[in-house]
């Protein structure tokens, strides 16, 4: 009779909280068609494709391949300028300090120290300018030069990120050949940029700047921008090698900032080339409907959700 009493007792509550979770909310349901979505991307490519994508409000993430190890190219510009930025704040040197160009690290590729038949010392913080916003490939090896390659990944360690490490100087044709590349993982590179944008790297005044540098870079030479609205800033670093992608950014959109992390290895030349410009555009549109709807998924103006 006990028993019999208890599963009258125990029954409604089970159906309710069947009924409960069987409800699936609005927002949830977008996620599944975006997921499915990026998915679809992801696999049609013939190249091995890593994404990772966070919202910065929320920490809501996309992941696909997201521990995967990729070659970075010039990507890997952006752990290597947190060190200038570390180590000035340390008082190791002051970034208004100059250095002058060694020979040695004049290097063919992006850049414009290169092509200058005189070139004059250079403040540390305009190498920085000049590794970003021109991928300079001499102002990053003059930069590794001053606060040193061991440092860099000693940085990276202490900040729990165990896969992304620089082992190179730019164009070093013999160290790539042994597999000495530059490298890092979806999810770090994300996990990189949620800390800039949280201010957590060193302090929010040092993680602001930083990200600041990152908006000068031209936007032409973003993929991801190709899904974005011009008036959407966003703070990127991009990477090509022979068949290799990269591009790390922090997209801005004032309702709703999220991070991405987009990866490409084993690339096919003439194959689902677009793969970059199509994931970026539905996040674009996931996040701006994020950022710009109610729960119910009814648009208004954002600074009424506030």
């Amino acid at each position: 009779m006990k028993k019999l009493v208890l599963v009258f007792i125990l029954l409604p509550l089970y159906l309710i909280t069947l009924c409960t979770l069987a409800q699936t909310s609005p927002k949830e349901i977008l996620r599944q068609k975006v997921e499915k979505q990026l998915s679809s991307i992801v696999e049609a490519s013939p190249a091995v494709t890593g994404l990772v994508t966070i919202d910065l409000i929320s920490g809501e993430r996309f992941a696909f391949n997201a521990d995967v190890v990729f070659p970075q190219a010039s990507a890997i510009k952006i752990p290597i300028l947190m060190e200038v930025y570390k180590q000035a704040h340390q008082g190791k040197f002051k970034l208004s300090d100059v250095r002058g160009i060694k020979q040695e690290n004049i290097v063919g590729g992006t850049g414009i120290i290169k092509d200058l038949a005189d070139p004059a010392p250079f403040s540390i913080r305009n190498l920085s300018i000049l590794m970003i916003a021109l991928s300079d490939n001499t102002a990053t090896n003059s930069l590794l030069d001053l606060v040193g390659l061991s440092n860099v990944n000693a940085s990276l360690q202490l900040l729990g990120l165990e896969q992304t490490r620089v082992q190179r100087k730019m164009i070093n044709a013999a160290a790539s050949g042994r597999g000495d590349e530059n490298i890092s993982t979806p999810a770090e590179a994300a996990r990189i940029l949620q800390m800039l944008y949280k201010g957590e790297f060193v302090d929010k005044t040092i993680s602001d700047e930083i990200l600041r540098i990152l908006q000068k870079t031209n936007r032409n030479d973003s993929r991801l921008a190709a899904g974005i609205p011009e008036h959407v800033p966003i703070a990127f670093k991009p990477g090509v090698l022979n068949g290799v992608s990269t591009e790390w950014a922090v997209v801005l959109l004032p309702e709703r900032p999220y991070a991405v992390a987009i990866m490409e290895n084993y690339k096919v030349r003439g194959k689902a080339e677009g793969v970059m410009e199509e994931a970026s555009a539905v996040l674009y549109q996931y996040f701006w409907r994020l950022g710009n709807a109610t729960r119910y998924g009814t648009y208004i103006d954002p600074a009424l959700i506030r």
